[in-house]
């Protein structure tokens, strides 16, 4: 579970990438490629004390008329206005300078909880000088060196002491649904039809959006809660052609999310920011439906629809497992298919495979494929256990977990989806050596 986002700022070459990357660290989930996904290089998720977090790195700000710098500025305010708290960093080596100080009023505007990293502090005579930096007027600050990793702990310990202390629970027991994409693909059209009213889904409340999109409502006894993610707040039409921030409005969405809807502009067309997108609901492991909007827009034919499916399980490779839905939300065309797939990919989110069936599947499935040799061994798969769901979550026991190849891995995903379906759900499937 994603406890909150975190933005660092600061002047350029003070050391915010080198803190990023600190924070990152080495895991897996961070830095591996995974065939098919889209990755934006300064978002990242970190882990401290048991606590998830998602940490935003931004370009440097500065008063000097450089090239760009009005648009740095811009992304680094958004960052600002999604986070939950900042890290502004500041070197130790330069001391302080006006663009520091002119940061720092940026950020007591924001009314954000400021944790001040003072980089580059190597030595103890450095470390003296950090005090000058209360002038600031951001509290304590804290002395690090991300090269060396020193304080780093201290300043992650004080990132966790800024989130809240309880999260909201008043959704339980209810479907959440989202719905993402880039700017101007009819997501909040889409949430008016689905609500069957007009209303423009926006936030005019101050604070994150996670607290002004949440709509409640029920259908058919059936009680949901749909996120809409439509537009960015503040700024107007400016912010919204910074198309690759919309993902910081989308992946707080999607993290509190049960079904995510991925839509695409009928009009335009799957664009490279569409696959980013739903690159981050494919990585949460979320419940996946793709929805082909503006469906009425399309000039068709008896093989239009064959043909897009086609193109979009080519661009969407990762995703071959999300239903396709052709809506119109504009003229509420096919809209009541859209509630009947969420309960349905909801429900394969959550199912349990018995431990004998589950066997018996995967028993069948190596006799029908063996598994491949490498360096002269083979994989032998002795039993296998669903230890989760959402997304379901299988644990195979193993002779050597190194032996299971990702070509392997995938097969084995389809022969449970041939069996199960788990339609519009990823699946985890993790090799463990079983205990001699």
């Amino acid at each position: 579970m994603i406890n909150g986002i975190v933005a660092i700022v600061g002047r350029p070459n003070v050391g915010k990438s080198t803190i990023f990357n600190r924070m990152i660290g080495e895991r897996k989930s961070i830095v591996e490629d995974t065939p098919g996904v889209t990755r934006d290089r300064i978002y990242g998720k970190a882990e401290w004390l048991t606590k998830e977090f998602r940490i935003i790195d931004t370009g440097g700000i500065q008063l000097a008329d450089q090239p760009f710098q009005e648009e740095i500025k811009m992304q680094v305010e958004i960052a600002i206005d999604e986070a939950d708290a900042i890290v502004f960093v500041v070197s130790g080596k330069e001391g302080l300078t006006p663009d520091d100080e002119y940061i720092a009023r940026l950020l007591q505007r924001s009314g954000k909880p400021v944790i001040l990293a003072v980089n580059k502090v190597d030595n103890q005579q450095l470390n003296d000088s950090i005090y000058e930096f209360y002038a600031l007027g951001l509290g304590d600050p804290i002395a690090v060196s991300g090269v060396h990793g020193i304080g780093i702990g201290d300043v992650l310990d004080a990132i966790i002491q800024s989130f809240p202390k309880e999260t909201r629970k008043e959704y339980e027991g209810m479907t959440r649904f989202c719905v993402i994409g880039r700017p101007n693909v009819g997501k909040s059209s889409l949430v008016n039809a689905i609500l069957n009213q007009e209303r423009v889904i926006v936030s005019n409340v101050e604070g994150t959006t996670r607290d002004a999109i949440d709509t409640p409502f029920k259908r058919e006894g059936k009680d949901y809660v749909v996120i809409d993610t439509a537009g960015i707040r503040k700024r107007g039409k400016v912010y919204e052609n910074i198309e690759k921030y919309s993902v910081l409005r989308a992946m707080s969405a999607i993290e509190r999310s049960d079904v995510v809807l991925v839509v695409i502009d009928g009009e335009t067309g799957i664009r490279e920011q569409d696959k980013h997108v739903a690159g981050y609901a494919h990585e949460a492991g979320k419940g996946v439906i793709i929805v082909y909007n503006k469906w009425d827009t399309v000039e068709k034919d008896e093989q239009t629809m064959n043909k897009i499916t086609k193109e979009i399980r080519t661009q969407f490779l990762y995703l071959s497992y999300a239903p396709i839905l052709f809506v119109s939300a504009k003229n509420k065309q096919r809209i009541q298919t859209i509630l009947p797939e969420i309960d349905k990919v909801h429900d394969y989110s959550l199912m349990r495979i018995q431990t004998n069936v589950l066997n018996e599947v995967l028993m069948d499935a190596q006799l029908m494929t063996p598994p491949p040799t490498h360096n002269g061994k083979r994989l032998k798969i002795y039993y296998a256990s669903q230890v989760a769901v959402a997304p379901p979550t299988f644990v195979l026991f193993v002779n050597e977990p190194e032996l299971l190849h990702f070509s392997y891995q995938r097969f084995l995903e389809n022969r449970l989806r041939e069996a199960f379906s788990f339609e519009g759900t990823t699946l985890k499937i993790i090799a463990r050596e079983r205990n001699r």
